[in-house]
């Protein structure tokens, strides 16, 4: 399995996202006026906050509300999902067992996997220094957070 050392952190990659916007371009580049998402390794959070993994590691594409609208979102291939309506796609039942698999990345979907989209799993693996309870902690308490910002 290939072992993703990249993922996208919030301020920074704004950050970036707004320098690669406003750099000058040559007329001759291909990329000329296409927003460059530069990919940077993920800062430690807390395991226990699931709201500060949110910002930390999602918000920069999903946005802070959830919808989709992060700085990074218009740089991306795909656009980020709007994470506040998962519960009303599967008929107002939160699906957790599959979030989870899905941020673990156990579960393929559109955006993990892809260039645009880290999966978390062995990102937080390390972060844990390899712990496996430290990784479940962060799954199930960002898994949490996404419930709780769900469109009722």
């Amino acid at each position: 399995m290939r072992v993703r050392y990249v993922c996208l952190a919030g301020l920074v990659l704004a950050f970036s996202t707004i320098l690669a916007a406003q750099a000058p371009q040559s007329p001759s580049s291909p990329q000329a006026g296409t927003p460059e998402v530069k990919k940077v390794p993920a800062a430690y959070t807390d395991p226990s906050s699931g709201k500060g993994m949110y910002i930390a590691y999602c918000a920069s594409c999903h946005g802070a509300d959830g919808k989709g609208n992060g700085p990074a979102a218009p740089a991306l291939k795909t656009a980020p999902t709007n994470l506040t309506y998962i519960e009303v796609k599967n008929g107002g039942a939160f699906p957790e067992a599959h979030i989870m698999q899905v941020i673990r990345g156990d579960s393929a979907t559109a955006a993990h996997g892809n260039q645009d989209m880290p999966v978390w799993g062995p990102v937080f693996l390390r972060m844990g220094q390899h712990d496996p309870a430290q990784l479940q902690l962060r799954i199930r308490n960002l898994t949490k957070y996404l419930e709780s910002i769900q469109q009722k």
